[in-house]
């Protein structure tokens, strides 16, 4: 018995090619087959074998349709959960900003001595964020930003400050602010201030790269 345009149809629809091949082997292998089955077995046999194999087809179509509405009751679910933390995260991020501003706050109060006690820098003036031209003209934000005197010559304080740093935060500042500041000032004197680090590495880190590093604690 041919197989039913209606089946054949179906299956054409499956979107997953994997099971559209196994379908379609399937149905190939009952074409070549049905010649042989109609010499050995009666035509009655033949159209109920047929019947029961369209009736196994329904059923596993059936389950298809069930596992893709399973499937999109999943990625609704999904996308509710993604919503959600997108509406965790905003205040979050507004948390680590007010954090960061409130440690940079209290670096600017306690880094001139700091500073002193440690590299004999003298600040003059204060500390602060302002925006700074750099090499290419251009106004870049920086975070601690202040001039300063070291026996007896000009030092430009460049600093910025993170909640929990990292090795690639130290990368970032050195890219993205001291390289951009080379030649715009005779010398740089580079300031991170921390709650914590992420590694123990990275504190020796730091210091291989020039860069004085205080925690918190030391304010």
């Amino acid at each position: 018995m041919p197989v039913s345009v209606t089946l054949i149809r179906k299956i054409a629809e499956i979107d997953e090619p994997k099971l559209k091949d196994i379908f379609m082997a399937i149905l190939e292998e009952m074409e070549r087959q049905r010649a042989q089955w109609e010499e050995s077995i009666t035509r009655r046999e033949f159209l109920e074998f047929g019947k029961k194999m369209e009736e196994s087809f329904r059923q596993v179509w059936n389950s298809i349709n069930e596992l893709a509405q399973a499937q999109k009751r999943t990625e609704e679910e999904l996308r509710k959960l993604i919503g959600e933390h997108k509406k965790t995260r905003s205040p979050l991020g507004g948390l680590t900003v007010t954090l960061g501003y409130l440690l940079e706050d209290e670096a600017f109060k306690a880094l001139p001595r700091l500073l002193r006690e440690d590299y004999k820098i003298e600040v003059d003036g204060r500390l602060k964020r302002q925006y700074v031209a750099d090499k290419d003209g251009r106004l870049l934000e920086v975070n601690i930003f202040g001039h300063a005197t070291r026996e007896g010559k000009p030092v430009v304080i460049i600093g910025e400050g993170k909640i929990r740093l990292s090795k690639k935060d130290i990368n970032r500042f050195i890219q993205g602010k001291l390289k951009k500041f080379e030649g715009v000032f005779n010398e740089i004197f580079p300031v991170m201030v921390t709650y914590m680090i992420s590694s123990p590495g990275v504190e020796d880190y730091a210091n291989k790269k020039g860069i004085a590093l205080y925690y918190s604690y030391d304010f």
